[in-house]
């Protein structure tokens, strides 16, 4: 059986990549988590089966997926892993924190995890075990990002090679970064799910999935049922990430203002609701022409899958690591609008209610789940905290669309 390897066997994985394999046949996964061991003990406590829960608005659509084994977090043996030829696939749900990338997109070398395995033969990032593993590896490999940036395979191929050049290392076997898409809502799994499914383990998301993905393959290719093989990512990715993440940036933050616990509640305010159509057509004019005339129908489905009741998504999950998020899913449409003479009200709106949220956290004491969360916590106390937040994420240059 062809093998897959994985890092981030967390819920997203479960409900998309590892769904798609078990539809494909032939093909199983091995799946490393580098942040806990939980998903390894309680997948292997079950026989590495676990149940998949579509919850849409018709009663839920129950699946048992069997398609990954999660292996050990042991540093050898996930290089071990690497530089094995019977993972001709390594993909990745890391997050976008994952690749520990300065908002200019270079790899953050100062980064202490980064600093870390530069020197280090035992790593602790997915960045420095991939680095380390291919410098090691043979066989032909194609390394799939499944994570939410824009130009996600060239992102991670670019952070490999500032590793490997850092370090004095270098790939010698082919590899290729192709780009990807993907999409299904995911919520955190809640108890009463558990409860219900009768499964620990449990994973639940919205109907809904898509994958676009750049047909670069210099291995072999798992045919997965439903993937969409393109050329060009570009579109496809912009479009997501503007209108479906963008939108969903701004309810998790005006709607936890607002006082809000979910998505279907938020987006069921009128005012948010008006603001977040606002927001997708302001970002409709900035894609390509090749998507640009289906955003109406598109933003349309976005808003009936925002609507779905039974997904429980909350918007704190949603609002975690916005100095990650916000660049590329607001403030590149707000670039975008300027370039082309025109006003983006309700993406400027959607930022400042992220420096709102900031600003309330920090009165609150809580610290913000966010790898910059001390220094987003010291811009927001200084005299002008929009222009100092935006300088932080290398945005100063639409701190004219906002006034204190």
């Amino acid at each position: 059986m062809n093998q897959i390897l994985h890092f981030g066997p967390g819920n997203f994985f479960r409900a998309h990549l590892a769904d798609y394999t078990q539809d494909l046949g032939g093909w199983s996964i091995t799946g490393i988590s580098l942040r806990s061991s939980g998903v390894r003990d309680g997948l292997s406590a079950q026989g590495n089966r676990y149940t998949l829960a579509v919850q849409g608005q018709a009663p839920r659509d129950i699946r048992i997926i069997d398609s990954i084994i999660v292996g050990s977090e042991n540093p050898k043996t996930v290089l071990d892993h690497i530089t094995d030829a019977r993972f001709p696939v390594i993909s990745a749900t890391v997050t976008e924190k994952g690749y520990h990338l300065l908002p200019n997109g270079h790899l953050d070398l100062l980064d202490p995890d980064i600093a870390h395995d530069l020197l280090s033969d035992s790593p602790r990032t997915f960045i420095g075990f991939l680095a380390r593993g291919l410098a090691k590896r043979k066989a032909p490999v194609t390394v799939l990002s499944c994570d939410n940036r824009i130009g996600n395979g060239n992102a991670l191929a670019q952070a490999i090679e500032e590793f490997q050049n850092t370090s004095g290392l270098t790939t010698h076997c082919q590899v290729s970064f192709p780009n990807g898409m993907v999409d299904r809502i995911t919520p955190a799994t809640t108890a009463e799910l558990r409860t219900k499914t009768g499964d620990a383990m449990a994973v639940g998301c919205e109907p809904y999935k898509e994958w676009v993905i750049e047909d670069r393959f210099v291995s072999m290719r798992p045919n997965w049922p439903g993937v969409q093989w393109v050329q060009d990512v570009a579109p496809y990715e912009m479009r997501k990430l503007r209108m479906l993440n963008g939108a969903h940036s701004y309810l998790a933050y005006a709607g936890s203002l607002a006082g809000f616990t979910f998505v279907h509640e938020a987006i069921a305010d009128p005012d948010l609701r008006q603001s977040v159509r606002g927001l997708m057509d302001e970002a409709a004019t900035t894609l390509p022409k090749e998507v640009r005339f289906e955003a109406s129908t598109y933003a349309d489905a976005l808003l009936d899958r925002f609507d779905n009741i039974h997904v429980e998504h909350k918007l704190r999950q949603i609002a975690m690591d916005g100095s990650q998020k916000v660049p590329y899913r607001l403030i590149d449409s707000i670039r975008a609008r300027l370039a082309s003479d025109l006003t983006a009200p309700h993406l400027c709106a959607a930022v400042k209610a992220w420096i709102d949220f900031i600003a309330q956290e920090t009165s609150h004491g809580r610290k913000l789940d966010d790898p910059l969360a001390a220094a987003l916590a010291g811009a927001i106390s200084t005299p002008n905290p929009t222009a100092a937040v935006l300088d932080l994420i290398g945005a100063s240059d639409i701190t004219s669309q906002f006034s204190e």
